[in-house]
């Protein structure tokens, strides 16, 4: 059985970046997280780790068990960035947002970039593939859709049954059009859909491997 990681190990994977995974550690912790399967060591310069799939799980496994919310719920304003799904009870707006985002959507092209096998950003990559609804989330702000909040309609992005898909909601035919406009530009592809018992339409959207 594998053991757990050490105190010091576990610092370094919750000081990870909630968007790209990117550690920051000494050269030996490092290399003991990868030597566990919880970090890998980019091939291309400058060479950062990353957290593996694994590494996400005991990453968001802690902050379950600490009771605190992961990077795709947390509370506006609470000190990490949060991609917001639609639904949140005090969303939060401005200028100061504005360069949240944009700084997420930045690091995950990078993250693209460096984790794709062909370096490509246009392409979604693993960690997209392994937080649905925190990815599609993102993309959809960075485009400059608005979630849905208190006072305001907007998209909502929710998990689904189907492997590697989310459904987006959002309040009319044209607010879903342009949010599988945005989704694809996003290299995510997106068809329209109506339930069969509510007959409400959404957007089934899946992160596209090529």
């Amino acid at each position: 059985m594998t053991r757990p990681p050490t105190a010091a190990q576990r610092r370094v994977i919750d000081a990870a970046d909630p968007v790209t995974g990117r550690l920051r550690g000494t050269e030996a912790q490092l290399a003991a997280l990868a030597k566990r399967g919880l970090a890998f060591r980019h091939p291309r310069p400058p060479h950062d780790h990353f957290l593996t799939p694994a590494g996400h799980r005991i990453r968001e496994a802690e902050e379950v068990t600490k009771k605190a919310p992961d990077v795709g719920e947390a509370p506006a304003g609470a000190g990490v960035f949060s991609a917001r799904v639609g639904g949140e009870e005090a969303p939060y707006d401005g200028p100061g947002r504005v360069r949240e985002v944009h700084s997420a959507w930045q690091g995950l092209l990078e993250l693209r970039r460096m984790t794709n096998p062909d370096g490509a950003v246009e392409r979604p990559c693993g960690w997209e593939r392994a937080h649905l609804v925190r990815a599609a989330a993102l993309a959809l702000e960075a485009a400059g859709q608005r979630p849905a909040g208190p006072d305001a309609d907007g998209y909502r992005v929710r998990a689904t049954p189907q492997p590697e898909a989310v459904a987006v909601y959002g309040p009319d035919g044209a607010a879903l059009r342009a949010c599988a406009a945005a989704l694809e530009r996003a290299g995510w592809q997106a068809g329209e859909y109506t339930e069969p018992r509510t007959r409400a339409r959404y957007l089934l959207a899946s992160p596209r491997r090529m």
